[in-house]
């Protein structure tokens, strides 16, 4: 008998953590997260609006590699780990490339969430995590399955990682998570006593 695991769902997961100057990155990088929460009157006001629990520069700002050096340098970083991930993905981008086109911060009050979602209009989404005290939330992966499985029984407990319907990651600063934009994810409940800073991202294909 052969079982074959067919269609699977990557998630690229690496890390920033071991660049030698890595701390002082992330504390400037944490620095100008939250130079924009204070400045933004345009975001503030959008997440007022939304019911976002903290702030987000999604809405409001478009421009954060041009803004400050550090997204610039982020920026770099991201483009190597999404040429790595379309490599390992055996993406053939027909003479094209992937190219950032959007990158933005979120800085999750205690108690918030992000519901489920997707990234429309984009070729891979991702996230690099700035701040995740303990108790931050993970991020909560749904089996792209979900919708099409009707009257299939629920997965055993002890299912393996590959099989569960839900698959919690659980970042560490630094931590990049990477996947394809049509993976359906959300944030649940920072149960931290302090706000989880990460900054996400799309890649589309140009």
């Amino acid at each position: 008998m052969t079982l074959r695991s067919l269609f699977a769902t990557p998630i690229y997961d690496a890390s920033l953590s071991t660049h030698r100057s890595f701390e002082n990155f992330r504390s400037e990088l944490e620095a100008a997260c939250r130079m924009l929460a204070a400045e933004d009157a345009a975001g503030r006001a959008w997440c007022r609006a939304n019911g976002y629990g903290g702030y987000t520069s999604y809405a409001s700002l478009d421009d954060l590699p041009t803004r400050a050096s550090v997204f610039g340098e982020l920026k770099t970083l991201l483009d190597r780990h999404a040429k790595a991930f379309a490599e390992d993905l055996a993406f053939d981008l027909k003479g094209g490339r992937l190219k950032l086109d959007s990158l933005w911060v979120n800085i999750l009050k205690p108690g918030a969430a992000h519901s489920g979602h997707i990234h429309p209009h984009s070729v891979l989404s991702g996230t690099v995590y700035v701040v995740t005290p303990p108790g931050a939330s993970a991020l909560k992966l749904e089996d792209p399955r979900l919708p099409l499985m009707m009257a299939a029984p629920p997965r055993r407990a002890d299912a393996p990682q590959g099989a569960q319907t839900f698959v919690y990651l659980q970042p560490q600063p630094g931590t990049v998570l990477m996947w394809e934009s049509w993976l359906r994810h959300e944030v649940p409940a920072n149960r931290a006593k302090a706000e989880r800073i990460s900054i996400s991202f799309n890649y589309g294909w140009r």
